[in-house]
């Protein structure tokens, strides 16, 4: 496992085996919420790095710090305890106002219910990143985005006027607009019928095999982590497995199994396939 560490008083990144750098370094986070004279503790020391141009997976059962996590990774909320450094920054120590700035410049998000303004084109949309930001050449980057997941010809298009699929598409070139420093994605094919589920698959493979753009998503669906690179269990607040996924599938070239067959071959392949050590 890479090391962090500082020099001079400066945190640098670590680096993996082939000199990437470190997106995401988190080290012992801990998080506590008080429920009136109870605590209760969800995440418990988490250590985890992600290096760029990463496709990974986080998944964990209901109650395991899935969403306390993603929400810690996405500047949504803090940790109570330990240090999380996002593309270099110390986001565990940053204000309010701090903190939503990483979120515009360094984090894009795509949610399951794509969060679409109702009466808003799709240019529109995928601009608004980069007004908030006060970013200029925003028509021309807002155009770029949306000709990169094929939506050159419905810039003018109301989400109404959308299908689900293409509509994810928007929140898609939202993300990418201000060119972030990892796309954070949750549950983005939930919503989804198969086929426009498996077209949105195949922009974020295309996204992270061509551009190189870090990918996290956060999944119940085995079926979805099957089609990343790696993929992190939690289970009652710990990471309980952290390996890469072997043979990741390619979106649109093989046909969905039961659920109870994909859950089957995940949980063989990643709990039950790896060390010892790895799930103490």
């Amino acid at each position: 496992m890479p090391s962090w560490f500082r020099r001079n008083g400066k945190y640098e990144a670590p680096r993996d085996a082939q000199g990437r750098k470190a997106v995401i370094d988190i080290r012992n986070i801990n998080k506590t919420y008080q429920m009136g004279e109870l605590e209760l503790q969800v995440l418990k020391g988490i250590d985890l790095q992600i290096f760029e141009g990463e496709f990974v997976s986080i998944m964990g059962p209901s109650g395991s710090g899935k969403s306390t996590l993603m929400n810690i990774l996405g500047a949504l909320d803090q940790p109570t305890t330990g240090e999380y450094f996002l593309d270099g920054v110390d986001v565990s120590k940053l204000s309010e106002s701090q903190l939503a700035r990483i979120r515009n410049k360094k984090i894009g998000f795509v949610f399951q219910s794509f969060n679409l303004l109702k009466r808003t084109s799709a240019l529109r949309q995928v601009e608004l990143p980069l007004i908030y930001g006060g970013d200029s050449n925003r028509r021309k980057r807002a155009m770029a985005a949306l000709n990169s997941v094929g939506l050159g010809e419905r810039i003018d298009h109301l989400p109404s006027e959308l299908s689900g699929g293409q509509q994810q598409r928007v929140a898609i070139a939202r993300a990418l607009v201000t060119e972030p420093a990892m796309i954070l994605a949750d549950e983005a094919t939930g919503n989804l019928d198969s086929r426009s589920g498996t077209e949105v698959m195949q922009i974020f493979q295309r996204l992270n095999e061509e551009q190189g753009i870090t990918v996290i998503f956060v999944t119940h669906d085995p079926w979805t982590a099957r089609h990343t690179k790696r993929l992190v269990m939690l289970r009652d607040g710990k990471v309980v497995a952290d390996q890469m996924v072997p043979k990741p599938l390619v979106a649109g070239e093989s046909e969905r199994p039961s659920e109870a067959e994909a859950l089957a071959d995940i949980f063989r392949e990643t709990y039950y396939g790896g060390e010892q050590h790895e799930y103490t």
